[in-house]
């Protein structure tokens, strides 16, 4: 692992650390093709629920909402379930709910008004979502910035089924040409699909590149990029680190974080916060997130800081989890973010894929 300061900060204080999973939804996950996160369009529309249920439930409880039937592979919230478990750092883990279809049987937040009214529209109509509901989300993230104290860093995680398609159009709106480098849940990302929605998108809306943060977002974004960025602005200056639990997702979000932030701020947040994800997206062929984040720190000029984990499941017993190593799902609901924590905590990635294994069997006995 690095030894950036931010990293220092994180091994001595990983106990105090706050897990946020931010839950959302966009009409983009409804078009087919486009998205693992379940098997059908219809499926979708509960995965972040179940995913929130079995992050904090765990696989041996009943659960309301059962996982979408998935091509291959496992639902990555059996990952952060089982790191955050073993870390102590289940029951400080807090679930917001940014207006998803179904709302998940855990105890949860779930905003009012504006910032939780439905999922947004699909990206190719260029109205994701009211300009109104981004400034709300915006000003949610920004007030609970400020008040977050000072001694528990954030490991900021998502469940957002179409998010990387709404991730490229939001890099693509704020003028980084991402096309080929954003990840996904299918086993050979869809760049053609994605990025003829985003185009579409963008021209409905009127946006040249490199538009001001806000249009964008109501473009072609979704709601949890408006309150994380609204969220990261406020949190690094204060001196609170950040991992940005995911991929794709978690850079487009840097993204926007770095384009509000005035610019004397722009390379302290780049260095306070961190892209922790996994090795499997790290290391996937149909993209690159280490070129994408290259992409970023020269639009704004400053060092995006990539911090891959080590967990393998080469030799888990598991076949579910041996599919990630072929490819199948790769990362989401933060489980690369908890990996980076386990590491930084002094834990052994191999112990981490034992647990997993143990949590796979015990859900898939049921």
């Amino acid at each position: 692992m690095a030894a950036a300061p931010v990293f220092e900060v994180l091994r001595r204080g990983w106990r105090h650390t706050r897990p946020l999973l931010l839950l959302a939804a966009t009409a983009t996950a409804e078009q087919p093709g486009i998205s693992a996160a379940g098997a059908t369009p219809e499926s979708r529309r509960q995965t972040a629920a179940a995913d929130a249920e079995l992050l904090l439930l765990g696989p041996a409880a009943p659960r309301p909402h059962a996982l979408p039937p998935l091509p291959a592979g496992v639902s990555p919230a059996l990952i952060a379930h089982a790191g955050l478990r073993e870390l102590g750092l289940l029951q400080r883990t807090q679930v917001v709910d940014l207006g998803c279809p179904v709302a998940p049987a855990v105890p949860h937040l779930r905003l009012p008004g504006l910032e939780a009214s439905g999922p947004a529209a699909c990206v190719s109509t260029g109205q994701a979502m009211a300009p109104e509901r981004v400034a709300a989300l915006l000003q949610r993230g920004r007030r609970w910035g400020q008040h977050w104290p000072m001694g528990e860093p954030l490991l900021l995680a998502e469940c957002v089924p179409g998010g990387t398609t709404t991730a490229l159009g939001v890099l693509r709106g704020l003028g980084i040409a991402a096309e080929g480098l954003v990840s996904g849940s299918l086993r050979e990302p869809v760049h053609g699909l994605k990025a003829r929605l985003v185009s579409q998108g963008l021209a409905a809306a009127g946006l040249a590149a490199a538009a001001e943060p806000l249009a964008v977002l109501a473009a072609v974004g979704d709601p949890m990029q408006a309150l994380a960025a609204g969220l990261l602005v406020e949190l690094v200056p204060r001196g609170v680190p950040v991992l940005l639990a995911g991929g794709s997702q978690m850079a487009a979000v840097l993204a926007l974080a770095l384009a509000l932030a005035p610019v004397a701020q722009r390379a302290a947040l780049a260095q306070g916060a961190v892209v922790a994800t996994t090795a499997w997206v790290a290391e996937e062929s149909g993209s690159d997130l280490q070129r994408l984040l290259e992409c970023i720190g020269d639009r704004w000029q400053v060092k995006p800081q990539l911090a891959p984990a080590a967990l393998r499941f080469h030799h888990c017993r598991s076949a579910a989890l041996r599919d990630y190593e072929r490819g199948y799902v790769k990362e989401g609901v933060g489980a690369g973010g908890v990996a980076v924590l386990w590491e930084l905590a002094g834990r052994d990635p191999a112990e981490l894929a034992g647990a997993c294994d143990r949590a796979c069997e015990q859900l898939l006995r049921l």
